[in-house]
């Protein structure tokens, strides 16, 4: 196993490498970083050929990408150059997204994963029973409605709910805002408190349109298992329902949802841009959407790495499970 997954971490090594190198023409192809500086009035073209110096637009495209690459490797990832705007570190600015979306997207994830894999089972095993479609319904709906629609009735039920506390006299619970920078204040349980009360929505709007397609990938990979000879042979033998389905059944339907997994994780942290626009959260959404705006091409580059790493590791994670799932993919 140590071999596979050595095997499997070299393969990723050339593939961020030339996604990087992509993604920094892209980027450069743009648009230009100084274009608002070039319509101002008044703005001299020896201003103009300053700027471009000090940003390296003055070099050749093969030349500036050899320098940021050289430069993200030790850890400097460069200034944030939006016109107009103070100058910030990106790797300090991108991790603190990373850390914000985390946050978010971990507990949407985990919730997700256990609710649609034990209700994707039981769906599959009480095939055509009212629970069956039950879950089918809700999933269906899930996947109909977008995220953006989901997040904004969540929002406003919970703006409601909060005016019914307050016309009861009680502190308003949900919020509909970013969490605040120092963190939460208090004993242990008004922490506990204001934690639940500012993941509850957004993680929610996460989880629903995840566990919708957890639960359908494993319900019907779980009915495909169940249908497969070996697990006939099990029955046929007289081993018990239960041990069928966890011993013979459940690991190999596994499989299909690992894939699903590396995708949608990696997406989820990639910018949950919907989310956290409407419940205005400050994470790797808001980063992307306000560097496309200003045409910040560190901050972008800064965002597409942290990407594309994550990306690249959760189909490494991928790779592992189904090694582990299925010795037969690690041995071959």
């Amino acid at each position: 196993m140590f071999r596979y997954i050595i095997r499997r971490l070299l393969i990723s090594v050339p593939i961020l490498a030339i996604g990087s190198f992509l993604a920094y023409l892209m980027v450069a192809a743009a648009g230009n970083p100084i274009a608002e500086l070039r319509a101002k009035p008044g703005v001299t073209e020896a201003q103009i050929r300053a700027v471009e110096a000090s940003l390296g637009l003055d070099k050749p495209i093969l030349q500036r990408y050899w320098d940021w690459l050289m430069g993200f490797l030790q850890g400097d990832w460069g200034q944030s150059i939006a016109l107009g705007q103070a100058k910030v570190d990106v790797f300090d600015s991108t991790m603190r997204a990373l850390w914000i979306t985390a946050r978010l997207v971990i507990g949407a994830e985990i919730l997700a994963i256990i609710l649609g894999v034990t209700v994707g089972v039981l769906a599959a095993v009480k095939q055509y029973s009212i629970f069956d479609y039950l879950a089918t319904s809700t999933a269906f709906l899930m996947f109909s409605m977008p995220i953006f629609c989901v997040a904004v009735i969540l929002k406003s039920y919970g703006i409601r709910f909060n005016n019914v506390l307050e016309g009861l006299g009680m502190d308003r619970w949900l919020s509909t805002v970013s969490p605040a920078e120092g963190g939460f204040k208090g004993d242990i349980g008004e922490q506990i408190f204001q934690y639940t009360g500012t993941y509850l929505l957004p993680t929610l709007s996460l989880m629903l349109i995840s566990f919708a397609a957890y639960s359908r990938f494993q319900r019907a990979s779980m009915l495909e298992t169940l249908h497969s000879d070996y697990v006939r042979t099990a029955k046929a033998k007289g081993i018990s329902q239960r041990r069928v389905i966890f011993r013979h059944a459940f690991r190999n339907a596994l499989i299909p949802v690992s894939t699903l997994f590396s995708l949608n994780a990696g997406a989820l942290f990639a910018g949950a841009i919907v989310t956290e626009t409407v419940f205005g959260w400050r994470g790797m959404g808001n980063q992307l959407v306000a560097s496309i705006r200003s045409f910040d091409p560190n901050m972008l580059m800064g965002w597409l790495m942290v990407t594309a790493t994550l990306i690249v590791v959760f189909n490494l994670v991928a790779d592992i499970m189904y090694g582990f799932l299925d010795p037969r993919i690690r041995l071959a």
